[in-house]
């Protein structure tokens, strides 16, 4: 899953916590942790959240890193 290493990159550069962010996408910090660790598939509805959250495009944060 590409997009874990995204949202946690994305998730450091604005300086949020965990627990903000899950508190934004209505969830647990558990929960949220388990999706950048790859434990859990991010919901459809989380993704679009986090896209605006950010100000980036979905397709920004499913893509993979450059090889």
């Amino acid at each position: 899953m590409s997009y874990t290493k995204n949202i946690r990159d994305l998730r450091e550069d604005k300086d949020l916590t965990q627990k903000e962010v899950a508190d934004y996408l209505g969830t647990s910090q558990t929960m949220y942790a388990r999706y950048e660790r790859g434990a859990n598939e991010l919901p459809i509805r989380h993704l679009l959240k986090l896209s605006e959250l950010y100000g980036v495009t979905t397709d920004y944060i499913l893509k993979s890193a450059k090889k």
